[in-house]
């Protein structure tokens, strides 16, 4: 936006909105980087992980988010490990098999007690054992806040 007499550059619209609000779960999810299902879609050249179903505030459709790692050629073993054992943890999730997706989450947090993102969902995983979600329920986490 501006003019001839005054510049000021800024960007606009939906996405640009959207990755606001994606920046801003870097800090809840204690990770550095992350990225949309699309970039993932597009890009083959990177290491992501899963992080996410999530809803930001002021937008009807969910999203799914992915924390980037590392290019996929610099991947050791062990965090391919991680990772795939992450993912089975996550399938139990979404899967609302409770006890399991708690059970290996467990052992990723014991494994990697500086990742918030496995207190994270073993916080959700025992809330939902206390109080289960509707049978409608999709996995998507709604964000309240900016």
């Amino acid at each position: 936006m501006g003019s001839k007499f005054r510049l000021n550059y800024t960007v606009l619209g939906d996405a640009v909105n959207l990755g606001s609000r994606i920046e801003g779960l870097t800090k809840y999810y204690g990770v550095n980087i992350i990225v949309t299902e699309c970039m993932v879609k597009q890009d083959s050249l990177f290491l992501c992980r899963h992080l996410d179903r999530v809803k930001v505030k002021g937008k009807d459709i969910s999203v799914e988010i992915y924390e980037l790692i590392c290019k996929k050629d610099q991947a050791d073993a062990v965090i391919k490990k991680e990772i795939m054992t992450y993912e089975i943890a996550l399938e139990f999730y979404f899967k609302q098999e409770w006890e399991t997706a708690r059970e290996l989450f467990t052992k990723l947090s014991q494994t990697y007690p500086h990742k918030k993102l496995y207190t994270i969902y073993l916080e959700r995983i025992n809330q939902f054992i206390q109080m289960p979600p509707s049978k409608d329920w999709d996995g998507v986490f709604t964000l309240l806040t900016k």
